[in-house]
């Protein structure tokens, strides 16, 4: 019978995640903007020159209304064992040691056959004589067994009273031959057996199948997959067929985003099977340990914590022993959460087991260092994992962009992305998260094949995507846009992101937010009142045409908010709250957390009235910050 934790751990993990407002503290730092690489795509730095402020607007706002009409070319994305224990070391009492007669008269012996044969000296003779005087003070009469028999009277022959009293009385009738029942552990003997399900009548039989048929189809939508869950009878998931149930928490796992929402759906599943003592897979376990650490955007200990404590349950209570990919998840959870000790106690620990790197454990390292501002590292971490043999891509170079942006190292980051603009190729570009699912999978055989036939390294490598995507220019955005408030700069990225035909991400407009909300409304700034205007009726424009990859999130809002009472005022402020309240459609939680916010921006001073005087400008824009 498989050994399962109650409920009550998972329950206690999710208690423990909680929603929180992440608020990026960002410092801008002076950038020289001629920086460039030697290799340049068709729209260079040097072709613009200096920009005046009006040709400048415009050219942001004619790349940004031409990326959010490309429609031809978006995506569609679907809805222990015990070690002996060495013994103790004997301790030298504190008392004297009491010794037996023969072993005293023996060492007598040897005293007096030495101190015949050596010279006597005064020292020895006082040492001898407290020896003697401690000998007689400890020696003890010399008993045999008979006198230690002796001590109890005894009686010849066998006498009842030599034996132990009875504990119970003696049994005065034949035992019956059974039934002799005995508790078995083998699943097979379990009823139902946990690979089997519970016996359904009709209309389950018939929720069931539909079930089936809908999880055949990947892209399906999570929502509508747990719906049809939640419709089963209680307590569900022993009504599932084992293919099936497999196939619903896959299904479950492989959310694009990973939120609150999506995490409770599969938890839910989870206990519903812990409850009714059907065992979990180690890919399901390891899909539990992503969702309880990367389930928010920036990943605290809390997150570390419900990690660990699955990793824990899984390992000693289920007993399923730990693979290569946990301990990368792990890895990757305490690395975001700034925990670099545990990090590396844990790669360690997946050394000492012998477990094999993989391209995803190369990657983690890359932002390890990263994450720790060691350039060099991310340097030697890269070269590490091209000599084992692993194929570069995007998620590799998007990784290095990143951590050399957090190493302060703006042009080593420009250089990479020159080289992938350069290697771009829309054909073989994945479109979806299935997909890059699929190709990721695909590299991690060819690395596997490479170690075993070096010679194809090169014909795989050039099969490999390595053209920026979504990523790619979020990052740029947040660290040219929103840490250096370079205007310029981004507006030459947006106009490459149009000419590789890739769609504008949500994430890019919550980057073009927040910097007006950083680096709007004071004097002679060029994220102006205009502009910020122009972005939100092209991005408002794009929901309404149902564009893909546009959502309107609590963020969004927030820091749209932030950016109008920033560069326009209060008053403006509170016409697009009202605008975007109903096309947003929020819920009660999302509600709680927008309306502090909100309130804290409209008990500040309006910045209205102050955004032409400079000091105060400046000021409230600290302040914002």
């Amino acid at each position: 019978m498989s050994i399962l934790c109650s409920p009550s751990t998972t329950g206690s993990v999710i208690s423990k995640v909680a929603p929180r407002q992440v608020l990026p503290f960002l410092c801008p730092v002076a950038y020289d903007i001629r920086i460039r690489t030697k290799k340049k795509s068709k729209s260079q730095y040097a072709q613009h020159g200096k920009i005046s402020d009006n040709k400048l607007e415009t050219w942001f706002l004619a790349s940004l209304v031409r990326a959010s009409q490309c429609h031809k070319h978006k995506t569609h994305i679907p809805q222990a064992s015990r070690f002996p224990t060495r013994p103790r070391s004997g301790e030298f009492s504190r008392h004297k040691k009491i010794y037996t007669t023969c072993f005293r008269r023996q060492q007598q012996h040897t005293r007096a056959y030495f101190s015949s044969q050596a010279p006597s000296h005064p020292d020895v003779e006082v040492y001898r004589e407290q020896e003697e005087a401690e000998e007689v003070e400890y020696e003890q009469p010399n008993r045999t067994r008979e006198e230690l028999l002796a001590l109890v009277d005894q009686y010849d022959g066998s006498s009842f009273t030599d034996h132990l009293p009875l504990v119970e009385l003696p049994r005065l009738y034949q035992p019956s031959d059974g039934p002799h029942l005995t508790v078995s552990d083998k699943a097979e003997d379990e009823w139902p057996a946990p690979y089997q399900e519970w016996p359904a009548d009709g209309e389950t039989k018939h929720k069931l199948a539909y079930l089936a048929e809908v999880l055949m189809d990947r892209t399906t939508d999570s929502e509508i997959v747990y719906e049809l869950y939640q419709d089963l009878p209680s307590p569900r998931a022993p009504y599932l067929p084992a293919k099936t149930r497999h196939k619903l928490l896959r299904h479950l796992a492989l959310a694009e985003r990973k939120n609150e929402k999506s995490m409770l759906k599969y938890f839910s599943v989870i206990n519903d099977m812990k409850s009714t003592a059907i065992p979990l897979a180690i890919s399901e376990w390891n899909s539990a340990l992503s969702f309880a650490g990367r389930w928010v955007h920036a990943t605290t200990e809390v997150e570390v914590e419900a990690a660990i404590n699955i990793y824990r349950e899984m390992e000693h209570i289920a007993g399923v022993k730990a693979n290569e990919v946990t301990f990368n998840i792990l890895f990757d959870v305490a690395c975001k959460a700034g925990k670099f000790t545990l990090a590396e106690m844990l790669y360690k620990e997946m050394e000492n087991r012998g477990l094999p790197e993989t391209r995803f454990h190369y990657v983690s390292r890359i932002c390890f260092h990263g994450l720790k501002e060691d350039g060099d590292g991310v340097r030697a971490a890269f070269k590490e994992l091209e000599k084992a043999g692993e194929i570069i891509d995007t998620i590799v170079l998007n990784a290095l962009i990143v951590s050399f942006t957090r190493c302060n190292e703006a042009s080593q980051a420009e250089q990479i992305y020159g080289f992938m603009v350069e290697k771009s190729n829309p054909e073989i570009r994945p479109k979806t998260h299935l997909e890059k699912r699929a190709v990721a999978k695909t590299y991690k055989k060819w690395a596997q094949a490479v170690k075993k036939q070096p010679h194809k390294y090169t014909t795989f490598q050039g099969q490999a995507s390595m053209g920026p995507d979504v990523h790619t220019y979020r990052i740029l955005f947040n660290y040219f846009g929103v840490t250096f408030g370079d205007l310029q700069k981004v507006a030459v990225f947006l106009d490459e992101l149009i000419e590789l035909k890739i769609p504008l991400h949500g994430g890019h407009f919550l980057a073009f937010f927040k910097g007006f909300a950083m680096h709007g409304g004071i004097r002679y700034t060029k994220w102006t009142e205009h502009l910020l205007e122009r972005t939100w009726s092209i991005f408002m424009s794009a929901i309404d045409e149902g564009a893909e990859d546009l959502y309107i999130s609590k963020w969004m809002v927030l820091w749209s908010l932030r950016a109008f009472a920033k560069c326009s005022g209060k008053s403006r402020m509170i016409a697009v709250w009202e605008e975007v309240r109903v096309k947003w459609n929020p819920s009660e939680e999302e509600m709680d957390f927008i309306l502090p916010y909100l309130r804290r921006i409209l008990d500040a001073n309006d910045m209205a009235l102050q955004r032409q005087d400079w000091i105060l400008g400046s000021g409230q824009q600290t302040n914002n910050r």
